[in-house]
């Protein structure tokens, strides 16, 4: 069997610094769930800080009411999302036995925690208020009756104007949306990836959206910002690339233009799209094929 492989470099993310002192992650845990609770002391922590599992990001995980939640942030659409969920679960209920020294193999049941799973989703692909992903979506054998294994996960898109209700609910999520949505915003505008985040960062705090926290960690926001950006980047470059592989995907591409274009023209077009750090517009050219040759004109690559 091979090795699993085990990342040691994690670096600290925005979305579960914002959230990682126990009143704001109770406030995020209330407006998930409709619940009132006031105490964060009732909450506890489990996060696995220093290890990433197949390139999984842990970012939130703690005890509620019985409940072992995870949270997840992602700024890139993934639909195995469950399966990732299944590994991390498996790592949390592993400590939680040893912990409360319980017997896997005692003749009464043991009582666990029940496992919720909420993954806040803000990347640029279109997808509804609120999905379920499920394990057993990746099954291809269908048999009758319940699977040995299910691992759902809950997806809420937190793009800024989606979810009004649970952004009520909970104002740091709201502001975090707005401070990303404002880094956009910036960048649609011809801004630099770095110059976009400091004239959000800016916006944000005059405009009194996450102010203290920013004010307070500004070099480490940016910082932490331009590194999930670039790990963005590294994702959707690897996905670009993978449209060149071969020259009958180059055909291809090129009959959904309505002419013949080379794979170099294209590989060109995403690899100026990435130089420049355009991400959104580099995701939809792999996607749209209008798309794709209006840029190919912009950049005089028809």
């Amino acid at each position: 069997m091979a090795d699993v492989q085990v990342r040691r470099d994690h670096k600290s993310r925005l979305f579960p610094m914002i959230f990682e002192d126990k009143q704001s992650l109770l406030e995020l845990y209330n407006a998930v769930n409709g619940s009132d609770y006031t105490e964060p002391e009732e909450l506890t922590v489990n996060t696995i800080d220093d290890i990433i599992y197949m390139g999984m990001k842990n970012d939130l995980s703690f005890l509620l009411e019985n409940r072992m939640n995870l949270y997840e942030h992602q700024s890139t659409w993934n639909p195995n999302m469950p399966l990732r969920g299944l590994f991390y679960f498996s790592r949390l209920y592993q400590g939680y036995v040893a912990e409360k020294k319980l017997d896997i193999y005692s003749r009464s049941q043991l009582k666990l925690p029940a496992p919720e799973y909420i993954v806040f989703y803000n990347g640029s692909s279109e997808t509804p208020d609120r999905m379920v992903l499920k394990l057993s979506d990746s099954f291809p054998a269908r048999i009758d009756g319940a699977y040995a294994l299910e691992c759902r996960a809950i997806v809420f898109n937190i793009n800024f104007g989606h979810n009004q209700e649970l952004m009520k609910s909970c104002r740091k999520l709201y502001e975090y949306s707005y401070l990303i949505a404002k880094i956009r915003e910036f960048l649609s505008g011809g801004f630099t990836l770095t110059a976009a985040v400091d004239q959000a960062v800016e916006t944000c705090i005059r405009e009194d959206v996450l102010a203290n926290f920013l004010k307070k960690h500004q070099a480490e926001v940016n910082n932490m910002i331009l590194t999930e950006y670039d790990e963005e980047l590294h994702i959707r470059s690897e996905k670009a690339l993978s449209y060149q592989e071969g020259l009958e995907d180059g055909r291809r591409q090129g009959q959904e233009l309505g002419e013949e274009r080379s794979a170099e023209r294209i590989n060109a077009l995403y690899s100026r799209l990435l130089k420049e750090k355009r991400l959104t517009d580099l995701e939809r050219a792999t996607e749209d094929a209008e798309y794709q040759k209006q840029l190919l004109s912009e950049y005089g690559l028809e």
